[in-house]
């Protein structure tokens, strides 16, 4: 998978703060926020924090996910919080070009996945 990923201005839960805040004022879907460290710690195990948001538009997603049924694995969108071997805080998500390529979406039909770029800049601060 093609991964897009951006330096964020602030720490894992400043950017997760401010991304669960523009999905939610955006008038998506928050489905679940997976926290990969807590996981770990939890199994005795440390990793530096790693938070996968999980969030979509069901309206959006449904006609795609007709149109493609396969695309079911990709959908709800994902962005990971995380922070790299540095202390920096990334924001990662996966290519929409690729996913556009994978299911011979439209560039109509694959408009409103788009968004999770603007959403994954939007929460880096810049």
């Amino acid at each position: 998978m093609n991964t897009v990923t951006r330096v964020s201005s602030g720490s894992v839960a400043e950017t997760l703060d401010r991304l669960e805040e523009l999905i939610t004022g955006r008038g998506l879907t928050l489905f679940a926020v997976i926290e990969h460290d807590v996981a770990a710690a939890e199994a005795g195990l440390s990793m530096r924090p790693a938070k996968l948001v999980i969030f979509g538009d069901p309206a959006a997603g449904t006609p795609l996910m007709v149109a493609a049924p396969l695309l079911a694995l990709d959908l709800p969108l994902r962005i990971l919080v995380w922070q790299d071997e540095s202390g920096r805080t990334l924001v990662s998500h996966g290519s929409v070009a690729e996913l556009q390529e994978r299911y011979g979406l439209t560039e109509e039909q694959v408009a409103p996945l788009r968004g999770v770029a603007l959403l994954a800049s939007a929460a880096t601060g810049a």
